[in-house]
């Protein structure tokens, strides 16, 4: 399959083209319509240097809420009052944590101010969302993405304590249910999400879930 270049005109081609790493188009921008757009038919933006890339892979990663699996140390700590959970609170302070966080096996990141102003706005919109977790009053986890129908895309996540993550993680999928959220999508795997009940489905089943779901 070739591989798209993308230019002013909002379109994507079918995701059955990508390649077998799941990319499929390079270039465009990351403008409020283009990146709803790409949502809407399961494609995720990501940077390699200036341009940005365009994804969906097969298999893709996700979690039903109803499947999230919570350990027994992370059940004690949630009861705990250790840590302190918000939504919305700070925005602008996750999704720079995010990009400032150092990841194993990475060189940079992929969150670059192009993308920052993209979901920022998204965010301003109303249709990206963080959640936060606080300790003392300092911002010490947390995670970022965008909701659309019934369906959380999740972007990235951060944590400068341990657990704090799973923390964010837990406390806003339990938020998502309440709000009739039926799947989140993972995008790619981690070990870290797996561990947390999240599968692998074929990007077939993934894009039925979205026309259902959106």
């Amino acid at each position: 399959m070739p591989l798209h270049l993308l230019n002013d005109k909002i379109w994507f081609p079918p995701v059955e083209e990508a390649l077998e790493d799941g990319l499929l188009a390079v270039g465009g921008d990351l403008t409020t319509e283009r990146l709803l757009l790409a949502y809407k038919k399961g494609i995720f933006p990501w940077y390699d240097g200036d341009m940005p890339l365009w994804w969906c892979p097969n298999p893709r990663f996700v979690l039903l809420p109803d499947e999230l699996v919570i350990s027994k140390s992370m059940k004690t700590l949630l009861r705990r009052e250790t840590f302190e959970f918000t939504i919305n609170r700070d925005f602008s302070s996750v999704i720079k944590q995010c990009k400032e966080k150092e990841r194993k096996g990475q060189d940079g990141t992929w969150i670059k101010n192009e993308v920052v102003e993209a979901y920022t706005v998204l965010h301003q919109l109303g249709y990206a969302h963080s959640a936060e977790v606080w300790c003392n009053n300092e911002l010490v986890g947390g995670l970022y993405g965008v909701k659309l129908g019934k369906i959380f895309f999740g972007e990235s996540m951060f944590s400068h304590k341990s657990n704090a993550s799973k923390f964010a993680f837990i406390k806003y999928v339990e938020q998502l249910k309440v709000e009739g959220i039926l799947l989140i999508d993972c995008q790619v795997y981690t070990e870290h999400l797996e561990s947390l009940g999240a599968k692998m489905i074929l990007r077939e089943q993934f894009i039925h879930l979205l026309e259902q779901l959106l």
